[in-house]
């Protein structure tokens, strides 16, 4: 199960507009495995995933229980608002997840010990005028404090905010969530 969290520009009350970005916009293309059941929630207008903390953890949870879902199998990922509602989620949350895939996102990072136990490959771009990179940074160092072996950082040279078309459309990522 990979649970996706749209970054701002995909709010509103229209749920086409979350297969703009993400996995479920490359798994339609065919452009990487489907393997996975995708879970996609939108965000209404003028909010943010901070908004729906507490509600999105218990709809997720129910969602686990279906007997389709393999409990040790779920993975979150989002980017821009999504990865900072990525980040915050895992945190909250680590028992969920087995891995995270935070994109273009920070967090509150006195709280990375909460992931000492979850895998986390994030993404960034060094250019990036909307959240900088250094959000990311700053989140992989601490995680990696904590004795997390399993995370990794790709940050990409060329390129502004748009980290997640690349990093979604690289079969290595979901290879990389199904180890």
């Amino acid at each position: 199960l990979i649970i996706y969290l749209h970054g701002a520009g995909e709010r509103g009350n229209d749920l086409l507009k979350v297969n703009t970005h993400g996995p479920i916009k490359e798994m339609l293309a065919g452009k990487v495995r489907s393997d996975f059941v995708v879970l996609a929630p939108q965000c209404e207008e003028e909010k943010t995933w901070w908004d729906y903390a507490e509600s999105l953890y218990e709809w997720l949870f129910e969602y686990i229980k279906q007997p389709f879902i393999d409990e040790n199998r779920v993975y979150l990922t989002g980017n821009s608002m999504g990865g900072y509602g990525t980040w915050s989620l895992a945190m909250a949350h680590p028992e969920l997840f087995a891995g995270v895939v935070p994109i273009c996102g920070g967090g509150l990072s006195w709280n990375a010990t909460r992931l000492k136990d979850i895998s986390v490959w994030a993404f960034h771009c060094v250019g990036d005028n909307i959240v900088p990179c250094s959000e990311t940074i700053r989140m992989i160092e601490k995680v990696k404090e904590y004795s997390n072996e399993d995370v990794k950082i790709t940050i990409y040279p060329l390129c502004s905010h748009d980290a997640w078309t690349e990093t979604y459309q690289n079969q290595e990522i979901y290879d990389w969530l199904l180890s």
